[in-house]
């Protein structure tokens, strides 16, 4: 491919992974109005687990859609795959959607919203990783951390469009009515953007080094090849359990966090989602061209540390005095340190599985790492609960950045000779 092309091919395959953050957010940012509106109950906080268990439950889909849809895009291509997963995911949010109340419908709605997380979590398991393989290998080496970089960094517009949508809608809309139904519409705007998505999408070339491969692996094969390499597995699950940890505490937790624990208005809390947004969709690239030029080692081990040092008092700094001011700072202070952790990790991971399953091995590890990684926002809000400590997200923060650490020390790049004299 010529540059030109990298960077149309990388704006396509971008585009779809966008889409699947957006719907995760909203569902995030709302998960008290979809808790009053699928599990009624007398208890607040039961409506808000129940929500967040619903919004959590799509991760535990993931590792069997990385296996199954992975296994598949292994075989047939990069470009195919692609489309498949955004065909799934479009049908799991129009069913989120669509579905009445629990008022209207009784039990059969929080059934239909439950479908559809998971044929949302079953598509995202190889999502992600078919967007980062593609990426890692319509890049040249010397720029693969910051090409890869994209992947991450357009879940960030995700991010400040569904931030920014929420902003204008408590503005317009008063909160009864986003409470009933207002919560809806930004939903809807998903809906209506996946034929544009399609139209990008279906224009996508294969990528080279899957035309190069004469004889895809057999599904048995790449399951075998999973088997066989488990430590590898492992260590990108310890990878990216500190990648998902903290782009859900910054991002899908904060509005929930912001208005139910610190009481703080609910459009302060999405100004800070969406300056975190903003501050990630800059930084991300940037740290991935630094990881091009001093190596993904050194930016994953100074980022887990600083991350161990500072989540918890930070957190704690918050909590003694909660206002807009010290959660934005706070906020954004987490944001950087994602973004030179997620910046390196993602390239890191694509470079250290065998390349014949790299979309089943990336899939399965990020997938397997989300499914705890995701359910962040039900975890904290049970912390908080048992403990009556509000900055446990903090605590929480600093148990994965170590998982993190650990994978940095131990993880290297795949290299076939090595494995060829070991066996």
């Amino acid at each position: 491919m010529t540059t030109t092309q990298r960077v149309r091919a990388a704006m396509q395959v971008a585009s779809g992974n966008m889409l699947e953050m957006y719907d995760f957010m909203v569902f995030g940012y709302y998960a008290a109005a979809i808790g009053r509106a699928f599990f009624p109950s007398d208890d607040p906080y039961a409506e808000l687990m129940m929500s967040f268990a619903t919004f959590g439950a799509g991760f535990l889909m993931r590792p069997l859609g990385a296996i199954i849809l992975g296994a598949y895009v292994d075989r047939i291509g990069r470009r195919k795959g692609l489309i498949l997963t955004l065909t799934l995911m479009s049908i799991g949010t129009l069913s989120l959607t669509l579905t009445p109340g629990y008022a209207q419908i009784g039990l059969l709605a929080p059934l239909l919203v439950l479908s559809g997380r998971l044929l949302q979590g079953f598509s995202a398991g190889v999502e992600l990783g078919s967007t980062s393989v593609y990426l890692a290998e319509i890049a040249t080496p010397k720029t693969r951390g910051f090409v890869v970089a994209f992947q991450s960094a357009s879940q960030q517009v995700a991010v400040v469009a569904a931030a920014a949508i929420g902003v204008a809608l408590t503005t317009i809309l008063p909160q009864p009515t986003m409470s009933a139904w207002g919560w809806r519409i930004p939903l809807l705007i998903g809906c209506l953007i996946v034929p544009v998505l399609f139209f990008l999408r279906r224009n996508l070339q294969e990528t080279e080094a899957f035309a190069a491969t004469h004889a895809p692996p057999k599904i048995g094969e790449v399951l075998k090849t999973i088997v066989t390499e488990w430590k590898i597995i492992l260590t990108g699950v310890l990878m990216v359990l500190m990648t998902t940890t903290s782009f859900y505490v910054i991002t899908a937790y904060t509005p929930s966090f912001g208005t139910s624990v610190l009481h703080l208005a609910s459009r302060d809390s999405l100004v800070v989602t969406l300056c975190v947004g903003l501050s990630n969709f800059v930084l991300l690239p940037v740290f991935g061209a630094l990881s091009d030029r001093i190596g993904r080692r050194p930016l994953l081990i100074a980022s887990t540390l600083i991350a161990i040092l500072t989540a918890w008092p930070a957190m704690s700094w918050l909590v003694s005095a909660p206002s807009f001011a010290r959660l934005l700072s706070v906020e954004l202070w987490l944001a950087i340190i994602y973004s030179a952790y997620n910046g390196a990790a993602v390239a890191y991971l694509t470079e250290i599985v065998p390349p014949r399953i790299r979309t089943t091995g990336f899939s399965l590890a990020y997938s397997v790492a989300t499914c705890i990684g995701g359910f962040t926002p039900t975890l904290c809000t049970w912390l908080i609960h048992m403990t009556h400590d509000r900055a446990m997200p903090g605590a929480w923060l600093s148990v994965a950045a170590l998982c993190g650490l650990a994978s940095a020390l131990i993880a290297r790049p795949y290299k076939a000779q090595d494995r060829t004299v070991r066996t």
